[in-house]
């Protein structure tokens, strides 16, 4: 027993090291379980994903197990520093490294890739060559842009001009994508599948979504790095005098917060209308759309700074306002005050919230630019 209690004050010592600390594959703080055979600790959902590759990973957690002196000793020897050494040495620029909000299919191929198919230990660069090949295709299933159907559509990825097409038939692109304005997340709950992936891009000035997923998890994030190569390639080009860790953050524009919402119009004696919003830091938009896998927005609402007059703040109750929901929202622009009613108190804070942490961010050249040309669209 005393051999066992001693083996339980070494691993706990060694979990609250610097690296050990977070879980080794997506950073979540406080892991609890551990893969003795890879020697790294993991969090409990991570240790899971684990179990699927018992052909090289062996998992026990760090309190509810028995641990035997052999293997504790393994773990000294090793931690997530160490392993990280090995597993993730040659792991490409633009490939995304999921953290412990991101769905499971991202984390799922991440384990995969790191640990079964040693995709970045220097050893197989077969696989690295999918993401980095100057053209990728395959089939995916695409929602139709007029019902709910999924349609098997053909689409191809090139990284010589930098475009993504699409084909209903052969011999015509239903579709060219510049990388110019290509975004790519995962989207899983809004789709409907465990593997969705939106691709939107802007047509015009107005913003086209393509939804879309494949049965086999590797295909789909593999599409969804390659992608990522090729954004990269594109901002390469476009400032050729930044250096690669300042163009990753531009590689995929996440949304800061989207949701239902009823919005009324102008002069808020209109009827207000459920609504599903977007609002995206990078661009400084909030998009909005009859329902959440619409192909186009209804309007976009470019947001600005304090400076130039944008402000959002909470409104009072239902009452005042004639929404069925019963939380407002005002966000003022130089044009008109936008009036939101959000279903609940917390949802109508973290609007409040994401709406000012878009006002606070300095306005860019190219901010200044998208403004312009949203005010002439419309």
């Amino acid at each position: 027993m005393a051999c066992l209690d001693r083996n339980s004050q070494i691993l706990m010592k060694l979990v609250r090291l610097p690296h050990n600390n977070l879980c080794a594959d997506c950073g979540a703080p406080g892991p609890d379980w551990a893969s003795y055979t890879l020697g790294v600790f993991l969090c409990l959902n991570c240790s899971g994903m684990h179990r699927n590759i018992p052909n090289v990973s062996k998992v026990k957690s760090i309190h509810l197990d028995l641990w035997e002196d052999s293997l504790v000793e393994a773990m000294q020897k090793a931690g997530n520093h160490a392993a990280k050494a090995i597993y993730e040495k040659c792991v490409p620029a633009f490939f995304y490294r999921p953290q412990h909000r991101d769905c499971v299919v991202l984390k799922q191929q991440w384990i995969c890739a790191k640990y079964e198919r040693r995709e970045f230990t220097g050893e197989n660069n077969s696989s690295l060559q999918v993401y980095s090949s100057d053209v990728f295709r395959s089939v995916l299933w695409k929602k139709s842009r007029d019902n709910k159907r999924f349609l098997k559509r053909s689409f191809v990825l090139s990284r010589k001009d930098l475009t993504l097409r699409y084909f209903i038939k052969e011999d015509s692109p239903k579709a060219v994508i510049s990388m110019k304005d290509l975004n790519a997340v995962f989207q899983p709950e809004k789709i409907g599948h465990a593997h969705g992936l939106q691709v939107s891009y802007l047509h015009g000035q107005q913003t086209r979504n393509l939804f879309v997923y494949h049965e086999n998890g590797q295909l789909i994030v593999s599409w969804f790095n390659a992608i990522r190569a090729a954004r990269l390639d594109y901002l390469q080009r476009k400032h050729p005098a930044l250096r690669v860790h300042d163009l990753l953050p531009r590689i995929t524009r996440l949304h800061l917060k989207e949701g239902y919402m009823e919005k009324t119009g102008p002069t808020q004696r209109e009827p207000f209308k459920k609504r599903w919003f977007t609002l995206c830091s990078m661009s400084r938009k909030l998009l909005y759309y009859k329902s959440q896998l619409d192909a186009t927005e209804l309007n976009a609402v470019f947001i600005g700074t304090e400076n130039y007059g944008y402000s959002a703040s909470e409104l009072g109750s239902r009452g005042s306002r004639g929404g069925r929901w019963g939380y407002g929202i005002s966000l003022q622009t130089p044009e008109r005050e936008y009036v939101f009613m959000c279903e609940q108190e917390p949802e109508q804070k973290e609007w409040v919230e994401a709406f000012t942490r878009v006002i606070a961010q300095p306005m860019t050249p190219e901010d200044y630019a998208n403004e312009a040309n949203l005010s002439r669209g419309k």
